[in-house]
């Protein structure tokens, strides 16, 4: 078969042909009386199987050896392939990911484009200084999706902070947060939720709601916090918790007293509260914290668990529930709580 028929069947253009047979990767076992290049169909069979190995991605001198070294190991190239192919989607990928963002920030002209080019790099540099100034930048809207994994990557504390308020103001994230709250790594997850914390609307909220029963207890407790001073009353358990534990305990307590100006709350903040107090394990030092917690719960329940404690064996927490008695009374509130017998 001459070259030109070759090149019909196969596909492979006759310059890329002349090309091979230059390589020594296929030549043609005859030729005609004319002095034309005949291929056999054995050299058409050799140049399916190069066509099939370049098809995966081999250069011409590895399907050189593929296909003429008797101890070619094919096992240990498709892993180097397997490698390269990847380390191929993901420049792709990435190339795709800063696309899609500058696209996000709308660009007006090629001047736009720049300097949303030039702020993504900022985020991504070994800079902190620079990372922060990008987060912080009023010249130009970082996008948001850039922000937010900026953030769940950031380790710098004054990075993250700065990520973390561009991103409460941008309006937009917190979906992009619900990711890094799913994060195997704690790290990743913490900075998701204290983001969230930070952010307000109906979609952050229901995220910070759904994480007060996450099981990382450092998400709980955030999203508890948060969720607190939001008014969510299901933050209650775990705040209360907070207070035991000693985890946050004076945030936790401060929660409680936001949620406590709802009387049907405080009655039940009080209730928690004092079932924890009762609990005869519990040592010196969380009663202490839970008396102090009682300070901020309005109501007679609150107060009358407090009138009892101003006889507690142990000094601190008495003086501390004489005082705050004290205080509720020259305020007025809570004028009906009982006295201790």
């Amino acid at each position: 078969m001459l070259i030109g028929e070759v090149a019909r069947r196969s596909g492979v253009s006759a310059r890329m042909l002349r090309h091979y047979e230059r390589l020594g990767l296929v030549r043609p076992s005859g030729r005609t009386a004319g002095g034309y290049r005949e291929y056999s169909g054995e050299d058409i069979r050799r140049i399916f199987h190069i066509e099939s190995l370049r098809s995966l991605g081999l250069s011409l001198h590895e399907v050189g050896r593929a296909l003429d070294d008797p101890g070619f190991a094919p096992g240990r190239l498709v892993d180097d392939l397997v490698l390269r192919t990847r380390e191929r989607i993901a420049r792709e990928t990435e190339l795709l990911t800063r696309l899609r963002r500058i696209g996000a920030a709308r660009p007006a002209d090629w001047e736009d484009v720049l300097q949303t080019v030039a702020l993504l790099h900022a985020l991504g540099s070994e800079s902190a200084g620079r990372r922060q100034s990008a987060a912080l930048s009023s010249t130009a809207e970082v996008p948001v999706e850039a922000l937010a994994e900026a953030l769940l990557g950031e380790t710098d504390p004054n990075v993250a902070g700065a990520l973390r308020w561009a991103l409460a103001r941008s309006g937009g994230g917190p979906a992009l947060l619900a990711e890094g709250l799913a994060s195997p790594r704690a790290e990743v997850r913490e900075r998701a939720v204290r983001a969230l914390a930070e952010m307000t609307g109906d979609e952050a909220t229901a995220l910070l709601r759904d994480a007060l029963t996450h099981s990382d207890p450092v998400v709980r407790g955030h999203a508890a916090v948060a969720s607190g001073i939001r008014g969510v009353a299901e933050a209650v358990p775990t705040l209360v918790d907070m207070v035991v534990g000693a985890t946050n305990d004076v945030d936790a307590a401060d929660a409680l007293g936001v949620l406590a100006r709802d009387p049907g709350t405080a009655d039940r903040i009080a209730a928690g509260l004092v079932g924890r107090l009762s609990d005869d394990a519990l040592d010196v030092s969380a009663r202490r914290r839970l008396t102090q917690a009682l300070a901020d719960i309005p109501g007679r329940t609150a107060s009358r668990a407090l009138a009892g404690l101003t006889q507690d064996t142990d000094r601190g927490v008495a003086l501390t529930a004489t005082y705050v008695l004290r205080l509720r009374e020259a305020r007025g509130t809570d004028t009906e709580a009982e006295s201790p017998r």
